[in-house]
């Protein structure tokens, strides 16, 4: 971004070193901040999160990192949650119709589709 402004690379490399050692610029934390957010407030999978910190510019092993701190586990239920209150509001419907609101949800939301398939055998059965 400042190399883009004509800020010299000298400068630019000087600023953000000092940005780092006041701990102002953390891309660690930063992505560790985002990933919660993203996973509490919009419920997304580690999929997305992902590209959306390699779209900020956050280095790959970060990313990495960050999403490994996700248990699979919680991302599951998180998506089973959703999933479910889906289910509860469109239950009346033809199951095709079901099945394909659900599945919508979840491509939106980043889930595959072994995540997805999984979840609807278990709405189903219940």
């Amino acid at each position: 971004m400042l190399l883009k402004r004509e800020i010299s690379e000298e400068i630019a490399s000087s600023v953000l070193d000092n940005l780092e050692l006041q701990g102002l610029l953390n891309d660690l934390e930063f992505a560790g901040l985002w990933a919660e957010s993203r996973v509490r407030q919009k419920k997304l999978s580690k999929r997305v999160i992902a590209s959306e910190l390699r779209v900020k510019g956050v280095a790959q092993d970060i990313i990495e990192e960050t999403i490994n701190g996700i248990d699979d586990e919680d991302e599951y239920q998180m998506a089973f949650a959703l999933a479910e209150r889906k289910y509860r509001s469109c239950s009346h419907l033809d199951p095709d119709v079901i099945y394909r609101r659900i599945s919508g949800l979840m491509a939106r939301k980043g889930f595959g589709h072994n995540i997805t398939s999984r979840i609807m055998r278990e709405l189903l059965a219940s």
